[in-house]
């Protein structure tokens, strides 16, 4: 593999290289190889892996009764129903 090297990246840019690097748990080089292959089209799309974050404001939200009544309600709604499977 070829190596480069870059230069001129503004404090702004590094720092969101680097922050976003932190937040996927990758390296900066790894980021920056990503952010280049997506940028020329050359990222491989990713299929049935949307990561769906709308919902997360209420994680860790419920207590152990409100948990408790809601899984059973779930559990209720997934009770096969014997007199109409005959």
């Amino acid at each position: 593999m070829k190596n480069m090297t870059l230069r001129g990246l503004d404090p702004e840019l590094a720092s969101k290289l680097k922050e976003t690097a932190d937040r996927d748990g990758k390296s900066v080089n790894q980021t920056a190889l990503d952010a280049l292959r997506t940028a020329l089209g050359l990222g491989k799309a990713k299929r049935h892996t949307v990561v769906y974050d709308d919902l997360d404001h209420l994680f860790g939200l419920w207590d152990q009764a409100e948990f408790d009544r809601i899984q059973g309600r779930i559990d209720s709604a997934r009770t096969v129903d014997e007199e109409l499977w005959q």
